[in-house]
C-alpha cells in the first residue's frame, strides 16, 4: 500500500518526488547530474547547480539543502578543475538561497557532476506535471536551443555572441519564474530538459489525460539555432525525442524536419512550461516581464481521447 504523504512519486514521471511532514509542510526532493557541456569548470559548475535547482522551482517549491554529487578523473586532471566546478555549483546554490552541506565523490574516467536538492513546499502548494485543463495556455520561459549550440560550439562553428546567450539561459536560475506561477495559480507545470519541449509536453499530457496544441511560429528560439541545426549540428538525443515521440504527435504538413527537431532538442538547464488558465495567460505574460524573465505563450491545453501534441505552424 503507498504511503498516503506520498504526494508525487514515480508514476507521472514528475520533475521531483514530495512527501508530506504534517499540514503545513511537505519536503521535495530531486537529484541531476551530467558531463560538462561547456569547457569552463565554474561554468559548469553552475550551469549544472541551476539545471537541478530548476526541479525544486517547477514544483513550485523552495530550495533548502544541496548535496554535491562528484566524478572525477584524478590522475587526469587538476584538482583545480574540481575546486572551480565546486566553487560554481555552490555560488549558484548561494544564489538560490540554499545551502551546500556535503556530497560524495568517486573517481570516474570523465568528469561528472550533479546535486541532490532538498525544498520545501506547503502540502496544498505543490504543482504537478498533472492536473493541466482544457482551455488552460501553456507558457514557456526560456527559448530553446541550447543543446544544438552546445554541439555547435564543440565544433567551434557557434559564434560567441550566440555561445555566451546560451550559457547565460542555462545559468538562470527559474525561481522568479515559479514564483509567477505560484501567484497565478497555475494548473501544471515541468521544466524543459533532456527530454526537449515536445517530451516533457507529452510527459504533462499524459499525466493529466489531456492533449495540447502548440504554435511553431510562437515558439521561442534562440539566434542562431535554425542555421546551426539545419547544418546538422543537432545533438543524438533530439533524434532519440522524435522517434520516441512519433506515434503521439500530429504535424501540421508545412514543418521541416529541421523545425522537428528543434523542438525536440535535449535542453539543459530549460525553461518552465506551465499551464495557466486561459485568462491569466496575458496577466501571467506581464508579471514575467515585470520579474525580467522571458515568457511566450505557445499553445493550449486542448480536450482529447489520449495524449497527444498537435504542432501547427
Amino acid at each position: 500500500m503507498e504511503d498516503p504523504n506520498l504526494l508525487v512519486g514515480s508514476s507521472t514521471c514528475d520533475d521531483a518526488a514530495v512527501y508530506r511532514l504534517n499540514d503545513e509542510i511537505a519536503i521535495v526532493q530531486t537529484v541531476d547530474y551530467f558531463t560538462p557541456v561547456v569547457d569552463d569548470p565554474y561554468t559548469f559548475g553552475s550551469i549544472t547547480a541551476a539545471n537541478a535547482l530548476s526541479d525544486i522551482y517547477a514544483m513550485g517549491a523552495k530550495p533548502l539543502l544541496a548535496l554535491n554529487i562528484i566524478g572525477f578523473p584524478c590522475k587526469d586532471l587538476s584538482l583545480e578543475v574540481l575546486v572551480e566546478i565546486l566553487r560554481g555549483g555552490a555560488d549558484k546554490v548561494k544564489e538560490a538561497g540554499a545551502l551546500v552541506v556535503g556530497g560524495h565523490t568517486i573517481e570516474d574516467k570523465e568528469p561528472k557532476y550533479g546535486l541532490a536538492v532538498t525544498g520545501l513546499v506547503h502540502p496544498d502548494r505543490v504543482v504537478k506535471n498533472a492536473g493541466a485543463l482544457p482551455g488552460d495556455a501553456l507558457i514557456l520561459t526560456k527559448p530553446l536551443g541550447t543543446g544544438i549550440i552546445v554541439t555547435a560550439a564543440k565544433g567551434e562553428l557557434a559564434d560567441d555572441r550566440t555561445y555566451n546567450s546560451a550559457v547565460k539561459l542555462m545559468e538562470a536560475l527559474n525561481d522568479r519564474a515559479s514564483r509567477v506561477m505560484l501567484e497565478a495559480g497555475a494548473h501544471a507545470c515541468t521544466d524543459i530538459t533532456g527530454f526537449g519541449l515536445l517530451g516533457h509536453l507529452y510527459e504533462m499530457a499524459a499525466a493529466g489525460s489531456v492533449g495540447a496544441r502548440i504554435f511553431l511560429s510562437q515558439i521561442p528560439v534562440l539566434e542562431q539555432v535554425r542555421e546551426l541545426a539545419s547544418l546538422g549540428l543537432i545533438p543524438t538525443g533530439a533524434y532519440r525525442n522524435l522517434n520516441y515521440l512519433e506515434e503521439k504527435l500530429q504535424w501540421s504538413s508545412s514543418i521541416d524536419e529541421t523545425d522537428k527537431l528543434i523542438l525536440a532538442d535535449p535542453q539543459t538547464s530549460g525553461g518552465l512550461l506551465m499551464a495557466v488558465p486561459g485568462d491569466k495567460a496575458a496577466a501571467v505574460l506581464e508579471a514575467l516581464e515585470a520579474e525580467g524573465v522571458t515568457g511566450a505563450q505557445i499553445g493550449e491545453i486542448i480536450d482529447y481521447e489520449k495524449p497527444l501534441i498537435k504542432i501547427e505552424d
